[in-house]
């Protein structure tokens, strides 16, 4: 079959198969820009994708808010709109690109969640270290809010990824980037302590194990978190990433440079790391309101 006789959704279907295999896209994201691109698609109603006009895609846009799609949704179905007509561009397929000239979508990113330090104490010594599932659990608190690693990355990590004597671990992040990022000497005690008893009842080189003996899941991760937190009394939602948040914030208070931030966290734009710099000043806005006589 020719290029030129490609259907919408042969396109479509090349374009997320690009994404996968040469540009190494995460598997979530490009679910999503499967159902963005079917949303497209459908609007289309049989209109060829080499053949769209700007006009096309602003009614594209006018469509998504009609159906009152969230802002941050519709930046994204907008996206996997672009970037599949520069890949069409890219093919060939076409000779011009009808989103160049189209405004994205803009959305205000909410501040997120974050844990006083007093929290982060209280919740890091909440697991009984008197037993296995405790040194575990703690060894897992630890890396995490030493670290800042997203879950999947946490619970992907592998004994020979963890070096407690150098303090790094190294993880495979979003599009299966690998990063070092360091690790605490108060993680790397927790790691070592876990590591002495760790149970393998069969062979595996993930670091975290459930009771099973297999990988600990996003699931089972997410339950012990939210135990803990009720132990600890603390009252916020409670989820990873609160404690990714918090990683974040608490160095930065702390005087860490945004650009070492961004790094360790694996944001590949600066502008997602700038989020915690809004926290910031919320946060100092509370301060000088409870403590200033004048406020």
């Amino acid at each position: 079959m020719s290029e030129s006789s490609l259907t919408n959704q042969e396109w479509i279907d090349r374009f997320l198969q690009y994404l996968r295999i040469e540009k190494g896209v995460a598997e979530n994201t490009v679910q999503s820009y499967r159902h963005d691109l079917e949303m497209y698609r459908t609007y289309l109603a049989g209109r060829e994708l080499t053949k769209v006009q700007p006009a096309d895609v602003s009614g594209f846009l006018k469509f998504l808010y009609r159906r009152k799609l969230k802002p941050r949704s519709a930046s994204r179905a907008f996206a996997a709109v672009r970037g599949l007509h520069r890949f069409l561009l890219l093919e060939n397929a076409t000779a011009e690109n009808p989103t160049a000239a189209i405004e994205q979508p803009r959305w205000w990113k909410p501040l997120p969640h974050v844990l006083a330090f007093e929290e982060v104490d209280k919740l890091l010594a909440s697991p009984d270290i008197t037993t296995y599932k405790g040194l575990r659990d703690r060894a897992m608190l630890e890396v995490l809010y030493a670290t800042g690693l997203r879950i999947s990355e946490l619970i992907g990590l592998t004994v020979d990824g963890v070096n407690t004597e150098a303090g790094f671990v190294r993880c495979i992040g979003k599009g299966s980037k690998e990063r070092i990022v360091p690790l605490g000497a108060a993680a790397a005690a927790a790691v070592l302590a876990y590591l002495h008893v760790r149970r393998v009842r069969k062979p595996t080189n993930y670091l975290f194990l459930n009771n099973q003996g297999n990988k600990m899941s996003r699931m089972g991760f997410w339950k012990l978190l939210r135990l803990y937190g009720l132990r600890a009394g603390i009252k916020k939602k409670l989820t990873p990433h609160v404690l990714r948040h918090s990683f974040a914030t608490h160095l930065l208070e702390r005087g860490a440079d945004l650009r070492a931030v961004q790094t360790m966290l694996g944001h590949s734009n600066i502008s997602t790391t700038e989020i915690y710099t809004h926290v910031m000043r919320e946060r100092l806005k509370e301060i000088y309101k409870s403590y200033h006589p004048r406020a």
